[in-house]
């Protein structure tokens, strides 16, 4: 692997991973208790959906091309709708606060498997188009390519989850408010930049 492989590779990870920073970010604002356990295996959830779809990116580029081509123009529509789901959800639930005694409504508010997930697929269906930066690569390469930026794409998103609880302690219940707004504005950005 030489330096150019894994500076090109990093850069693209870094950048891939912007969107799923700002969603660790509002995960660490929206439950800023998290445990450490918790919010290494969210970054690592980010990372794996990070580097798994420009994989699959890849193995469409080599045998499934058309129709790729047809699903591609779909996905922002996707990541909109999937992020305006979580941030309108998110929003909701901060306007809408649990009483300090009702242990079991600030249990429902806990970032749930299933909302983490669709932040995964909604943060990184876009890194499916990766898959044909890295088309000119064999196997190993293209293998190479998405551990760096599955690897960048997990200290990313850690470094955004405990900035998110570190300020969401301090913001209180404003915090589930402003992670809702951050996954609607990027859900709108992911969108309207399609267009250009």
């Amino acid at each position: 692997m030489d330096f150019l492989f894994l500076s090109t590779n990093a850069l693209l990870g870094a950048g891939l991973a912007m969107d799923a920073f700002s969603v660790a970010l509002a995960d660490g604002l929206t439950e800023s208790n998290m445990k450490k356990r918790k919010a290494v295996a969210v970054a690592l959830l980010f990372a794996v959906f990070q580097g798994v779809m420009p994989l699959l990116g890849w193995v469409c580029v080599h045998n499934f091309i058309l129709y790729f081509n047809a699903f591609e123009k779909w996905i922002p529509w996707i990541a909109l709708a999937l992020l305006l789901y979580i941030g309108g959800k998110m929003l909701w639930d901060g306007l809408h606060p649990c009483p300090p005694d009702d242990v079991c409504c600030l249990e429902k508010k806990k970032l749930k498997l299933s909302t983490l997930l669709v932040q995964g697929v909604a943060t990184s269906i876009d890194a499916l188009s990766v898959g044909f930066t890295i088309a000119e690569y064999d196997l190993s390469k293209a293998l190479q390519a998405v551990i760096i930026i599955a690897a960048v794409t997990f200290f990313i998103c850690l470094g955004g989850v405990f900035l998110g609880k570190k300020f969401g302690t301090k913001l209180s219940g404003k915090a589930a408010v402003l992670g809702g707004v951050i996954l609607i504005f990027i859900g709108l950005e992911i969108f309207i930049s399609s267009f250009f």
